[in-house]
């Protein structure tokens, strides 16, 4: 387990701490971040290596309040029907008969424009604007009146080809240096309607390349060079171009941004599971590196009260961001027809504070942290100042994670089926 932190001398521990944060900064969970993250790990690198712990603790304390406070607002705009509030309504995880869904219908349904929080993270809005060149939206003073600054970045939605007007707004926010990606929706409806019509010679790959070539000739034939085409259905978004457009997304965004958009995705892939789970593993150990620098109460094998209800909160919010929680689950148990017992019993999160008459609930979350430290060793390993429920965290983002896979491929297997 190797030397407790407070055991060693004084001149000892900065260098004790700097080796333990070096090594979990090489950990590849918490790659892929910005200048800006990797400047702040170099300046805190440096502090603790010359002994000035308290020179780290407010640059860790920026990181973790730009995790918590960022904010993401993504613009969706196109003609009408073109399926941009059935896209809102499917990145959010929510139903189009549900309270705080998005309109849909046959009719124009967006003539103002109007935001969607997600439903887990506040700080994320999707905003549904009307089409360019609508009767109240001119090309010539569109994003004046979207308030075009607001918006972290722009989608611009077709369900059939793109028009002028779309490849006005994208040069317009090129010129205002921002991003904007244009998505083809309805693909599936297409590749059906391609399916009935010719079923001797349908190609599913052949239909789909036929779509993208025809609306990059058309962008490229109204003014827009090396255009870049999404082919998705919001209905099947782990199918078709969802998860490149997922990349190219996160990929443009700043580190404190990329984090809320991988925690605002539905869980659709493995790999999206892997990436919120990156992305909140980071936040916990920033957590632990606050506590080591702070140099407080060391992990003593003793969990009070007042820990079990916050790791009771913290398996909470974990669930309801893996959609994990009960809710989530009778919604999987009624698409899948299967009870929400047998759903349950699929998975280990639900168990994980339930104890037998001969065990406390400290004493199995006590066996958790031994169980972790033993199978993760590094800055675990090494005795690092963590509070004393860091070691649990972990376990149960772990446990969380993998029961959202158990429950996407369920999910997965059950559409199939249909």
């Amino acid at each position: 387990m190797g030397h407790s932190f407070s055991s060693l001398p004084a001149e000892e521990r900065p260098r004790f701490l700097a080796s333990n944060m070096i090594h979990e900064c090489n950990n590849p969970s918490t790659g892929g971040e910005d200048s800006l993250f990797q400047a702040r790990i170099i300046l805190i690198r440096s502090a603790l290596q010359e002994g000035r712990l308290e020179e780290a603790v407010p640059i860790i304390s920026k990181m973790i309040e730009d995790m918590d406070n960022a904010l993401l607002n993504i613009a969706l705009t196109g003609e009408s029907g073109a399926g941009k509030s059935t896209f809102i309504n499917a990145f959010r995880g929510v139903g189009h008969e549900d309270e705080d869904a998005a309109s849909t219908g046959v009719v124009e349904t967006t003539t103002n424009i109007t935001f969607y929080e997600h439903p887990e993270l506040p700080n994320v809005k999707l905003w549904d604007l009307p089409g360019i060149g609508t009767l109240h939206f001119k090309p010539e003073s569109y994003l004046e009146q979207v308030n075009f600054s607001r918006y972290d970045f722009f989608i611009i939605i077709s369900s059939s080809r793109f028009r002028v007007n779309d490849a006005k707004l994208a040069q317009k926010i090129r010129e205002m240096g921002k991003k904007f990606y244009f998505v083809r929706t309805k693909v599936d409806i297409d590749l059906n309607n391609e399916r009935r019509s010719k079923p001797r010679t349908f190609k599913e790959e052949n239909v789909l390349q036929m779509i993208r070539n025809n609306c990059l000739q058309h962008l490229q034939k109204i003014g827009i060079e090396d255009p870049k085409v999404f082919l998705i259905s919001s209905f099947e978004l782990e199918s078709y171009d969802f998860p490149k457009l997922q990349d190219e997304l996160a990929k443009e965004l700043p580190e404190h941004k990329r984090r809320v958009f991988f925690l605002s995705l539905p869980n659709i892939t493995e790999d999206i599971i892997d990436q919120k789970k990156a992305s909140i593993q980071k936040r916990i150990w920033l957590e632990a590196l606050m506590t080591g620098t702070k140099a407080s109460v060391p992990f003593v094998g003793v969990i009070k009260e007042d820990d079990i209800a916050q790791l009771k909160k913290r398996l909470i919010n974990y669930q309801r961001k893996f959609g994990v929680d009960d809710a989530s689950l009778l919604k999987i148990s009624q698409a899948s027809n299967k009870p929400m017992e047998e759903v349950k019993a699929l998975i280990k999160s639900p168990h994980l504070l339930t104890v037998t008459r001969d065990e406390s609930i400290s004493e199995r979350l006590l066996k958790y942290a031994e169980v972790y430290f033993s199978v993760n060793g590094g800055l675990v390993a090494s005795g690092f100042y963590f509070r004393k429920s860091y070691y649990t965290h972990l376990h149960f983002l772990e446990t969380v994670a993998n029961d959202a896979k158990i429950l996407l491929n369920l999910t997965l297997l059950s559409n199939a089926m249909i």
